[in-house]
């Protein structure tokens, strides 16, 4: 049960992320509903989904695990070093400065990023869907960007190295808060000694 209803949120979550990129049925449907009609339904079927991949995932987790292929230990302790870039990545594309120029989308490059480190880490079937599904989804937008006439970015004023030093410092607390918080408790799993 649980990988059916971690798929239904996969679908929800990131069925909502595909729609945007296709920037006139996003036009029609805002003319139809209105701005804040399309936010507000936006953000309500991307939490329903998040909620969902999150609950789907911790039962199956506890009550349907199904091995695919055993990664060698190596793996994770790669994983673990490939999530401190991703994970400043994801910070610049808020803060943004030379890391946001060069990378052009650093949150699609750390999700990238975070979703191939974790395929190789975890080769059960609900980490292969869920990390596969998220870096499908990546790449698939960062085409689409390639496309579209919009950057499809919020407007954030750029500046320069001292925004990179601020990025990487909140990169590295939020990737300190992941490792140590986070992923023990809500994910049950310790990143570090396990």
């Amino acid at each position: 049960m649980g990988l059916s209803v971690m798929i239904l949120g996969l679908v929800l979550f990131l069925g909502i992320h595909l729609f945007i990129t296709r920037r006139d049925a996003r036009a029609d449907l805002i003319a139809r509903i209105g701005e804040g009609g399309y936010k507000v339904a936006f953000s309500l079927v991307s939490a329903v989904g998040l909620v969902l991949i999150v609950w789907g995932y911790a039962n199956y987790r506890a009550n349907g695990w199904i091995d695919v292929w055993y990664p060698p230990v190596a793996m994770k302790h790669i994983t673990i070093l490939l999530m401190l870039p991703a994970v400043i990545m994801i910070a610049a594309s808020y803060i943004r400065g030379r890391i946001y120029t060069t990378l052009k989308h650093p949150m699609l490059a750390g999700i990238k990023l975070w979703a191939l480190s974790h395929l190789l880490a975890n080769g059960d079937l609900g980490s292969i869907i869920l990390f596969g599904s998220f870096l499908a989804w990546a790449v698939i937008d960062r085409i689409s960007l390639k496309r579209r006439p919009d950057s499809g970015a919020p407007p954030i004023p750029v500046g320069g190295a001292g925004n990179d030093a601020i990025a990487v410092g909140v990169g590295v607390v939020a990737y300190l808060a992941l490792a140590f918080a986070f992923h023990p408790v809500v994910i049950g799993m310790p990143v570090f000694g396990a």
